[in-house]
Order: structure tokens, then C-alpha cells, then sequence
């Protein structure tokens, strides 16, 4: 029988309040404390609580706190990533983040969803994984839903909601995000 994490890991209907996922996601949030509260400035112990809480990132990241995530773990990010102010992940499945992708202030990346019945709800939730290419700059405050893909070189206008993947250097902005333009011919 599979636990509630791999089932959470496989994307497939899990119990989010399962005593193993609360105790992990309670990890986090010690550590996000520590870096949101305690360090807030990218120093040398800020730096040893990302390598802590993000072990699948790359060593040269940056990080403005506040940030917030669920996990941490389920986060791959690229050589280069930037993430500006008060950016939440909620990372109950994997997101993965190329190189050099910058993020703006107040970005939030949804991994998870739940069933649209009401009591379907009440037992449990699921997750589609994101993936973000390389080179990419998502505006402040844009929103990218579950399961999206974003290809390489893009820019996501600021306020995006992204529900729809953006194909390789596209230019997409609103509510719901819609490729406006190519960024490259």
C-alpha cells in the first residue's frame, strides 16, 4: 500500500493532513522561519538553510525573503534562479526551474489543486508538477496553476494568471495568460 506522500508524489488523490506530510511540511516551515525571520538578509546562514530546506537546487541561487514553499524538496532549481519578495511555491509535486529565470515580487506557483466536488474535497486534494525553461522572467505578482509548462525564454507580464502552457520565447500576459507575441522570430 502506498504511503500518503508517494501517492502525493505520483499525483494521485492524497490526504494532505497525513501525519508524515504535516510533520514535513512543519520542517519547512522551522526552516523558512529561520531564513523569513531570523536571517532576512542572504547571508552565510541564509545560504545553509536554502542548501537545508531546497537540496535540489542549484548552489547559485538568491532568494529574497520572505519566501515561502511547502516542502522545499520538491523544488529543482537551475543555476541562476531569483526569486524577489514574497514569492510562495506550494510544491506538493515537482517544479522544476531552469537557468536563469528571475521571478518578481509576490509570484505564487500552485502545485496543488483540489476536486471541484465538495466532498470530494473534504478527502483529499492532488498535485500536477510546473516546469519553467531556461531564461525566463515571470512579472510580479503572476500566478502559474498546476500542471503548467513554460518553455524557454519567456516572459510572463506582471498579474499573469498562467492556466495554459506558454510555448519556447512567447510573450504572455493576462487573465487568464495568452501568448501576445513570439520574443523571438
Amino acid at each position: 500500500m502506498k504511503s500518503e506522500k508517494e501517492k502525493m508524489l505520483l499525483g494521485e488523490n492524497y490526504f494532505s493532513n497525513d501525519k508524515a506530510l504535516v510533520l514535513e511540511r512543519n520542517k519547512a516551515k522551522q526552516l523558512l522561519h529561520r531564513l523569513n525571520v531570523t536571517e532576512y538578509v542572504m547571508n552565510g546562514n541564509a545560504r545553509a538553510i536554502l542548501r537545508e530546506l531546497l537540496p535540489n537546487a542549484h548552489k547559485r541561487i538568491y532568494v529574497e525573503p520572505p519566501f515561502y514553499c511547502d516542502y522545499g524538496y520538491n523544488l529543482y532549481l537551475g543555476e541562476g534562479v531569483y526569486f524577489n519578495l514574497n514569492c510562495v511555491v506550494l510544491d506538493a509535486a515537482k517544479v522544476v526551474i531552469g537557468n536563469n529565470v528571475f521571478f518578481g515580487p509576490g509570484v505564487q506557483i500552485y502545485t496543488a489543486t483540489h476536486p471541484t466536488n465538495a466532498v470530494e474535497r473534504q478527502k483529499h486534494q492532488f498535485a500536477k508538477p510546473i516546469t519553467i525553461g531556461n531564461d525566463c522572467w515571470i512579472g510580479g505578482n503572476a500566478i502559474i496553476c498546476p500542471g503548467v509548462k513554460i518553455g524557454n525564454g519567456c516572459t510572463i507580464g506582471a498579474g499573469s494568471v498562467v492556466t495554459k502552457d506558454i510555448p519556447d520565447n512567447s510573450l504572455a500576459v493576462g487573465n487568464p495568460a495568452k501568448v501576445i507575441r513570439k520574443l523571438i522570430e
